[in-house]
C-alpha cells in the first residue's frame, strides 16, 4: 500500500523547492553544526563509535542532546526494552568519557509507530523545544541512526519543524536497490514513511552499497586505538565480543557514516533526488518526478573517516 501522493501534499508544510534545496547542501568545511543524535546505541557495535566520534569533534559538531531510540530484536524483549537498554549503554558510554548525561540524554519513545499519533516521550519534547528555538536559516542537524520513531513523533507534535531542522539519516537502501527493507527502515515503517512523506529536508546514508563498506577488523583497532585510553579499549572489546571467530573477520561500522558526510562534505557523494513513496507491504519505493527533493548518499570516503575518528579516539 503506497501513501497517496495527494496526502502528502495537502497535509504537511512543505517548504518552497529552492528553500529546501539551499538546506540540503552539505554545510562547508569550517562552519560549526549544532546537532542532536538518534541512537539504538545497544543494538549493535556502531552505535557506541559514532556517538564517541561526534563527542570528540567539537571544532566541527555541536552535540546538544543525546536521544535513546527504540529497537527490537535477539537483544532486547520490546522497542521499550531496546530504547531503556540504549539509554543506559549511553550513560555508560559517557562515563568511559568523564561526560556528564545531565541535561544531555534524554529518553525516547517505549514503542513504535501504529497511525499518525506521536509516541509522546522526553526525546520528542525535546527535539521539538530546541527545534522551535531555531531560526529557519539556521537549522538544527538531526542525526538519526536507528529507527526514526523520536524524529518523526516530533515532528507530528509539531509539524512547523520540517522548517527547522536537517534530518541526516542511516536508513533504508539505495533507490535502485530490490528493496528498501534494511533494519533501521524497518524498525518503524510508518515513522520512515512520514520521513519520505512530510517534506522535512533530509539527508539519507542508505545501507547496503554505501555504508556497508565501512568495514574494519580486530587487529585494525587493536594497532589504531588499542591501549590509547578507557574509552578506545572499551570500544575494541566491544567490537572483538561482537564475533565468536575475529580471524579473518571484519565488521561494519555502520553509523560512522552520518557523522562522515558532517564532518567534511568532501568525503562523500551524492545526489539530489525525488523523494521516494515507501510501501508499507512490500518496503519498496516508488518513484515520482513529483515529489519534494531529497538528498541520498552514494559513495563514502571510508579512509578519511576512520583516520579522523582513530586519530580523535586515541587523544580522548
Amino acid at each position: 500500500m503506497f501513501f497517496p501522493i495527494r496526502n502528502f501534499e495537502e497535509n504537511w508544510p512543505i517548504l518552497p523547492r529552492e528553500a529546501l534545496l539551499k538546506k540540503l547542501e552539505l554545510p562547508p568545511v569550517g562552519r560549526k553544526i549544532d546537532m542532536v543524535l538518534d541512537t539504538d546505541t545497544y543494538n549493535e557495535v556502531d552505535d557506541q563509535f559514532a556517538l564517541a566520534y561526534a563527542l570528540l569533534s567539537p571544532e566541527r559538531l555541536n552535540v546538544q542532546a543525546i536521544y535513546a531510540a527504540p529497537f527490537y530484536n535477539d537483544r532486547s524483549t520490546s522497542a521499550g526494552d531496546g530504547m531503556e537498554k540504549s539509554y543506559q549503554e549511553i550513560l555508560r558510554l559517557l562515563g568511559k568519557m568523564n561526560i556528564s548525561p545531565e541535561g544531555l540524554v534524554f529518553r525516547g519513545s517505549e514503542r513504535t509507530l501504529t497511525d499518525h499519533t506521536p509516541v509522546d516521550s522526553p526525546a520528542a519534547r525535546d527535539l521539538v523545544r530546541r527545534a522551535m528555538q531555531r531560526e529557519a536559516d539556521d537549522p538544527l542537524y538531526v542525526v538519526a541512526i536507528g529507527a526514526i520513531t523520536n524524529v518523526a513523533s516530533a515532528i507530528l507534535m509539531e509539524p512547523e519543524i520540517v522548517n527547522r531542522i536537517v534530518v541526516v539519516w542511516l536508513g533504508g537502501q539505495m533507490l535502485s536497490w530490490p528493496t528498501a527493507s534494511e533494519f533501521n527502515l524497518s524498525g518503524d515503517l510508518i515513522a520512515s514513511r512520514l520521513i519520505f512523506d512530510c517534506g522535512v529536508p533530509l539527508i539519507q546514508v542508505p545501507c547496503m552499497g554505501v555504508a556497508s563498506h565501512l568495514l574494519a577488523s580486530v587487529p585494525e583497532l587493536q594497532a589504531f586505538i588499542g591501549g590509547k585510553n578507557p574509552l578506545c579499549d572499551a570500544l575494541v572489546e566491544l567490537f572483538a565480543a561482537y564475533a565468536d571467530d575475529t580471524f579473518g573477520w571484519a565488521k561494519e561500522i555502520w553509523d560512522v557514516s552520518t557523522i562522515g558526510v558532517l564532518m567534511n562534505p568532501d568525503w562523500s557523494r551524492s545526489t539530489v533526488e525525488p523523494s521516494p513513496i515507501l510501501s508499507l507491504d512490500t518496503q519498496t519505493y516508488a518513484r515520482h518526478a513529483g515529489r519534494h527533493p531529497f538528498r541520498i548518499v552514494s559513495a563514502l570516503d571510508r579512509n578519511a573517516m576512520f583516520r579522523d575518528m582513530y586519530r580523535k579516539l586515541a587523544k580522548a
